[in-house]
């Protein structure tokens, strides 16, 4: 290690001792080691000088003057569930894990909102507020091991988003430790309020390059009723967003749609048989909630049926139910069966495009010759193709990597976005510049420069 490299490494060693217990201090290589990345398969990381464990705001803020104090950078990170390097160390950085500040603080039942620490898991707020007979809607696929924290740092989405919206819908007010160590709270505890600007939907989505969130209050809502829930098979895709299309035109509001292409299906049904039809080209699912919902999804059923769906099945009954929308979860368990490396992309298009987007990943797969299974949100236009290769394999994850940079400007010559729920971070850093327009992407360098001018907080992500 170099000599300027060591004077610094035992400063910033010393001015976190000055602050914190040894507890939340972490030095082992092999344990940094292991918070240095997310699930970002093909971005590098750097090598970290400490992991730091927080508690509390009061330890961020000391980390934060720590960092300052030795001119390092600063990583926060969560569950490390992220899929695009947002959560990736810095060379010499302090990586500052949130994990143990996992503490619901409140849930008010008469203005249905709750305050958590950013470090609580999605799934336990979920059980937590169900108790109280309220409900959290956004649930992204890593429901059970992602963190709310993480969840409002990427804008985090779910299987629900197409009838009750995204993380952002959720946020009422954060609590967010400064660049320069200073703590702000946004929003109010009111259910209304315009005063000001609205810094809360700055942040939320930042992926930890503005501040880093330490308190989150969160809007509720009621338990909705059991769903309804219907299946409906296409021997092509074409029919099956003509179907998409027509289910909103007619003013239907599902609460879950989802779609699932052919090559998934097969890899269920080889690792979990399920009776699936593995010809048809794709698989819809569909719920729908609230006053009429079988009703509803009986007319939804009408409408894939009416657009060429070849096999179509509805039930009111919600575990029955529960077990149709299990093929959905069950693809990614399925292709890990395979022990390849596995790396979601995350692209959105409007939902008349879908045909479009879903026929133009099965050429690109073709041509790159990948296996490139996709499932995604139909409701939305938010698609989630699977790229399965062999990481040990230069030349396959050389055409994996084409593939997912194919993939992401199909999206947006389709008019459509690069990333839809998963966040920038390293690994879709370079295509901002196609998405945004210049004055806009000009104005965001600027907000970032000003809440962080010294580019200490999560450096070389998002924008």
């Amino acid at each position: 290690m170099p000599v300027d490299t060591y004077a610094r490494h035992m400063t910033l060693l010393d001015s976190l001792r000055a602050r914190l217990p040894d507890e939340c201090i972490q030095t082992d290589a092999d344990v940094i080691e292991a918070y240095s990345h997310d699930r970002a398969v093909f971005e590098a990381h750097g090598e970290a000088a400490v992991l730091v464990m927080a508690r509390n705001t009061a330890d961020v803020v000391a980390a934060v003057e720590a960092a300052v104090e030795a001119d390092v950078p600063i990583v926060p990170r969560g569950a490390g569930t992220g899929l695009t390097g947002a959560a990736n160390a810095s060379d010499g950085c302090i990586v500052l894990s949130l994990h143990r500040m996992n503490a619901i603080l409140e849930i008010d039942e008469t203005n249905r909102m709750c305050r958590v620490q950013p470090g609580v898991i999605n799934s336990d707020l979920k059980a937590a507020v169900a108790e109280k007979g309220l409900f959290y809607p956004p649930d992204p696929a890593s429901v059970d091991m992602s963190s709310i924290g993480g969840n409002v740092a990427t804008n985090a989405g779910g299987l629900c988003c197409v009838k009750y919206g995204v993380t952002r819908d959720y946020v009422m007010g954060l609590e967010v430790v400064m660049a320069s160590g200073e703590v702000m709270k946004t929003g109010r505890k009111t259910i209304k309020s315009t005063t000001g600007f609205d810094l809360t939907g700055v942040f939320v989505g930042s992926e930890g390059v503005l501040g880093i969130i330490t308190e989150i209050t969160l809007k509720l809502v009621p338990t909705p009723p059991p769903p309804a829930t219907a299946v409906a098979y296409f021997d092509e895709l074409a029919p099956a967003g003509d179907a998409i299309a027509q289910v909103f035109r007619d003013g239907h509001e599902p609460s879950l749609m989802e779609i699932i292409d052919r090559a998934s299906l097969r890899q269920v049904e080889a690792v979990y048989p399920m009776d699936l039809d593995v010809d048809a080209a794709c698989l819809l699912l569909m719920q729908t909630s609230g006053e009429r919902s079988a009703e509803r999804i009986s007319q939804i059923a009408d409408i894939c049926t009416a657009n060429g769906a070849t096999f179509v099945y509805h039930v009111d009954d919600p575990h029955e139910g529960d077990m149709l929308i299990e093929v959905r979860r069950k693809v990614w368990p399925a292709f890990e069966h395979l022990g390849k490396a596995l790396l979601p992309e995350d692209v959105a298009v409007k939902r008349e495009r879908l045909p479009e987007l879903l026929a133009g990943i099965t050429e690109i797969g073709e041509r790159h010759q990948v296996m490139l299974p996709t499932i995604g949100h139909a409701g939305d236009g938010n698609m989630h193709p699977l790229l399965v290769f062999d990481g040990n394999d230069p030349d396959e994850t050389a055409r994996a990597k084409a593939a997912f940079d194919d993939i992401v400007r199909l999206a947006l010559d389709l008019d459509g976005t690069i990333a839809g729920e998963h966040g920038v971070g390293t690994l879709k850093k370079k295509f901002i510049e196609e998405e945004l327009d210049e004055v806009q992407l000009a104005t965001q360098r600027k907000l970032q420069a000003m809440f962080d001018p010294d580019n200490r907080l999560n450096p070389g992500k998002a924008l």
